[in-house]
């Protein structure tokens, strides 16, 4: 589980129109669609060729080693983002979108893959809302958004103590708490960007527009990821 809160680029004395804000927006989910797309086909591929299927499903060491990979990419690139360049930023934003296809493949193993298409849909229908209602809401949604923040801090500490503990109980309480803070986090962290764009220089949105991407796709997957183990059948 990750989750990046974007930090603007250099912001602009000038609050930009309502066009150029749709624009920088329009970016933000295309770039996020794409990464959508490259994380599915990662996924795809790893699913189906049984080699590599066969080596993720019997190495866990493979497996966890993926996994820290990925910590560790999601990281580097938050931190890096200001610095990059848009093409580099974007460059290393799928470089992730497709480890994480990858690491994704071996949870979607253990589900029919009816019912990952199914939660799939519900995912995009309940993000596509909440994204929305953050667009368009005239209500200041900051405080709910840091009460959120320190929700997930709690949730990552309560998920890595049921790792030992292995209570089914706290299992589900942490995937519905989970999916109440992430449904919560997908408007917030859209109003955010959304703030961001009107004050950030237009030198600035490509780099903007990859840094929504990545914070509202990780709203996405780990929305997916819990609403998965409520709608998941297992094989």
């Amino acid at each position: 589980m990750n989750n990046y809160q974007p930090t603007p680029p250099p912001f602009t004395a000038q609050v930009a129109d309502a066009s150029y804000v749709s624009r920088v927006m329009k970016r933000v989910y295309l770039k996020m669609f794409f990464a959508m797309i490259v994380t599915a086909l990662a996924s795809f591929v790893c699913l189906n060729v049984p080699a590599v299927r066969y080596a993720l499903a019997s190495h866990p060491w493979l497996y966890f080693g993926l996994l820290i990979a990925e910590v560790v990419l999601v990281m580097v690139l938050a931190g890096a983002l200001q610095k990059l360049s848009t093409v580099a930023a974007t460059l290393l934003f799928y470089a992730y979108s497709i480890l994480n296809g990858v690491v994704l493949s071996v949870i979607l193993l253990q589900y029919t893959a009816a019912s990952v298409f199914s939660t799939f849909v519900i995912t995009a229908a309940v993000f596509g809302t909440m994204t929305v209602y953050g667009y368009v809401t005239k209500s200041d949604l900051s405080r709910v958004g840091n009460f959120l923040v320190m929700a997930l801090i709690g949730l990552i500490i309560c998920t890595v103590v049921n790792i030992f503990l292995k209570s089914s109980t706290m299992e589900w309480i942490i995937s519905f708490a989970g999916v109440v803070i992430f449904i919560g986090l997908t408007a917030w962290d859209t109003q955010k960007i959304k703030q961001m764009a009107a004050l950030t220089d237009g030198s600035q949105a490509g780099k903007l527009a990859t840094i929504g991407a990545l914070s509202l796709y990780l709203d996405f997957i780990n929305l997916f990821l819990y609403l998965l183990r409520f709608f998941g059948n297992r094989e």
